[in-house]
């Protein structure tokens, strides 16, 4: 098998591209793609795809997200995250369990978050963070995301440079397009000692767990490969097609199909068990969004 949706724990202290560099050379092919970037300080899953399943990401890179990440109440850095510079400090000895819990509850469920000044989103064509790098005045909008579970797992204080602060392991399920450093940061601002995150590691995109995901020291990627059809079916109906009907497609037709109409992909799936294709369903027909080569997905 050489086109599939690879899961890799990814190490603390590189970027997704390096990444992504690694497998390009475990895997022996250059196309490789993931669905979402970790920062250099985040570990956990990323999800990548080879070769022509590289075109089932852009249906993965919205999927739900599960973080587990510590807060450090107390201090507040420029990147909203440890790898910034200190920006303030302030003692957070006098912050209350009661108050936490409070300002928790108000950054969960639908919020508008505006994102850490130091990300890759794109501002006049150039990502915010080569901006805040040159110093350029940085201002990004509030987005509309949705956290669906904020919790305080464990809470400890310590001293750092004389000042007290207060750690809080947390996890966080949310929407895609969340930043946790962000939640980190409007947590320390309500409870007026500012906050920034020390840890954050991704535990889940979607349905697929860090748990089954593979080291990448040493990764063997074919072993480790989850198969186009496994992926597509477990996120979406699935079309099991006759061989004449596989044929038509191929060809861009639209066969008649006894489904009901979707808004979003069905998996079209060949007698060989093949992934053909992701189609929509409209008026009894099978209209394809997205082909794969079925030959491709062969040992």
């Amino acid at each position: 098998m050489n086109s599939g949706i690879l899961l890799v724990d990814k190490p603390q202290g590189i970027t997704s591209h390096d990444v992504v560099a690694r497998v390009r050379r475990a895997a022996g092919t250059r196309k490789v793609g993931h669905a979402g970037t970790l920062d250099p300080l985040a570990t956990g899953l990323l999800v990548l795809g080879l070769n022509s399943s590289t075109r089932l990401l852009t249906f993965l890179v919205g999927l739900d997200k599960t973080y587990e990440a510590t807060v450090r109440l107390g201090v507040s850095t420029a990147s909203d995250d440890s790898d910034g510079a200190v920006t303030a400090t302030a003692d957070a000895s006098g912050v209350t369990d009661a108050a936490i819990d409070a300002g928790v509850a108000a950054l969960t469920g639908p919020i508008s978050q505006v994102p850490t000044t130091v990300s890759a989103i794109k501002v006049d064509g150039r990502r915010a963070y080569d901006l805040a790098r040159e110093g350029v005045e940085v201002e990004l909008a509030a987005r509309d995301v949705v956290v669906s579970e904020f919790v305080v797992l464990d809470r400890r204080d310590a001293v750092v440079d004389g000042v007290t602060v207060r750690d809080l392991d947390v996890r966080v399920s949310c929407t895609s397009g969340t930043y946790v450093r962000a939640l980190a940061r409007d947590l320390g601002a309500a409870l007026g000692v500012g906050g920034h995150l020390t840890a954050l590691r991704r535990t889940r995109v979607g349905s697929f767990d860090v748990a089954d995901a593979a080291v990448l020291e040493g990764i063997e990627v074919g072993p480790a490969l989850l198969a186009p059809t496994t992926v597509a079916s477990s996120l979406f109906p699935v079309w099991s097609m006759t061989a004449d009907e596989t044929t038509d497609l191929g060809h861009g037709k639209r066969p008649a199909v006894e489904l009901a109409d979707t808004d979003g992909p069905v998996a079209a799936v060949t007698p060989a068990g093949d992934l053909a294709g992701l189609v929509s369903v409209r008026g009894g027909r099978a209209k394809p969004i997205v082909n794969f080569p079925t030959d491709e997905v062969r040992a």
